[in-house]
């Protein structure tokens, strides 16, 4: 009995430092929340509140949910490997638009998002509202 409790205890401190913070890093840098996240991978928000503020790791069937959800490889999301935001062509063309956009004075960038959040709504029937009237992507 002394052999397997000492076998569990080993297993429950081989984490790899730092995987809360590493997972809400790339969520973040993917634009997803933790509901959002969370329902992609079929768990709670408060699933992924515990990955990232305790110093606890998911199984490995959600690990590699996980990644896949968020476009890493699991050595990425596990730190063995180092995290690189992969960013597409057209993507970096956007991303570009908008820090300029974020240069603008206040008044104008309240007028470029207005006339983006009238296209959004023209296109799909809602716009962001800070999260309400979206639709389920």
């Amino acid at each position: 009995m002394d052999f397997e409790n000492d076998q569990e205890s080993v297993m429950k401190e081989r984490r790899l430092d730092g995987f809360g913070q590493r997972l809400a890093e790339i969520r973040k840098a993917r634009g997803l929340t933790q509901t959002r996240i969370g329902k992609l991978l079929g768990v709670s928000q408060r699933v992924i509140t515990y990955y990232e503020v305790e110093s606890s790791q998911p199984p490995g069937p959600l690990l590699g949910e996980m990644a896949r959800v968020l476009r890493v490889s699991v050595d990425e999301l596990l730190g063995v490997k180092p995290f690189k935001e992969k960013i597409l062509p057209r993507d970096a063309r956007i991303l570009n638009r908008v820090r300029r956009i974020l240069d603008l004075p206040p008044s104008k960038r309240r007028s470029v998002v207005e006339h983006l959040e009238s296209l959004l709504v023209k296109h799909n029937g809602s716009g962001d509202n800070n999260g309400r009237n979206r639709k389920a992507a």
